[in-house]
């Protein structure tokens, strides 16, 4: 076992996205917050975070929750909960992730792998 601090915070989620991870956990029987552990840690390794048997879980889940948003929509996503829907350019952060279209040791290509760039403010 690793010894960790956890915090608690407050991350604004997809409606869809949110039902369908906080599905998953229950069906792997982890907590939401250990699920997203697991999949970030796997992915800044750039290893798969499901077998084929989870993903095809996940596609199930999506259907049931019509979540139909792909790793391609990432960086086109607008909020439309009232009050926030309209983003300005200068809110956006000094980091962000660009597609690298690399291939990676655990697995094939894909438009959804991420760069750091740091840009300008």
């Amino acid at each position: 076992m690793v010894d960790v601090e956890r915090v608690q915070t407050g991350v604004r989620v997809e409606r869809r996205l949110l039902k369908v991870l906080k599905a998953l956990a229950e069906y792997l029987d982890l907590s939401l917050g250990d699920l997203l552990e697991g999949i970030v840690l796997h992915v800044f390794e750039q290893k798969l975070p499901f077998d084929d048997a989870t993903v095809g879980t996940i596609e199930a889940l999506k259907q049931v929750y019509g979540l139909d948003l792909a790793a391609a929509d990432s960086h086109r996503l607008r909020d439309m909960t009232p009050g926030l829907g309209k983003a300005r350019a200068d809110d956006r952060s000094p980091v962000q992730a660009r597609p690298t279209g690399r291939q990676s040791a655990g697995g094939p290509s894909s438009s959804g792998s991420l760069q750091t760039v740091h840009t300008e403010r």
